[in-house]
């Protein structure tokens, strides 16, 4: 198999969108270790639950929501619930699995780090984009993120740990018919 090497426009464009991702993080974490004490990745788990019906979530699709590994989102629920923000809850359904719920304490601390966040992002990415570009942003890694979870699922591997499904809902149970 002979190695298919990046030109060198693909190279620069490689390289500078490593270069932007890793500022860009670096950026949302050192915000959000300033205005609320917490690293990006906590700050990601509190918003994708207060976006969930009843600001709740199976521990299982939260991580892939989230885009992480359980370990890792196991990990980044239990300090979280260390400080009262997010709570566990057994699954009355299926015993396998676990439900992170948002607490009034972690929606109020999200609420207070949402707006500096949210400039941040604005400031760092967004306020140095074309709006032609914004949506040519979006079209680009809409592509690039389906066409890595279509892969995944082709090859049928299911390896990543977020595409594993237990039988229970986030919020309900199982239908009679199920």
């Amino acid at each position: 198999m002979t190695t298919r090497w990046l030109s060198p426009e693909e190279q620069r464009a490689w390289r500078a969108y490593m270069a932007a991702t890793h500022l860009l993080e670096d950026a949302m974490d050192r915000q959000l270790q300033q205005d609320a004490g917490m690293p990006h990745l906590f700050y990601s788990v509190l918003a994708n639950l207060s976006e969930a019906p009843e600001r709740r979530l199976r521990m299982t699709d939260l991580a892939e929501t989230v885009k992480i590994t359980r370990s890792r989102l196991t990990y980044a629920v239990t300090r979280l619930e260390r400080d009262g923000l997010v709570r566990r809850e057994n699954c009355r359904w299926d015993r396998r699995s676990s439900i992170a719920v948002l607490t009034d304490e972690g929606m109020a601390v999200l609420e207070r780090a949402a707006p500096g966040h949210v400039e941040t992002v604005r400031s760092t990415l967004f306020d140095r984009l074309t709006p032609a570009q914004v949506g040519q942003l979006e079209e680009i890694f809409t592509s690039v993120a389906r066409g890595l979870q279509d892969e995944d699922a082709e090859a049928g591997t299911g390896d990543v740990p977020w595409r594993r499904r237990s039988s229970c809902s986030s919020s309900q149970p199982p239908s009679a018919s199920s």
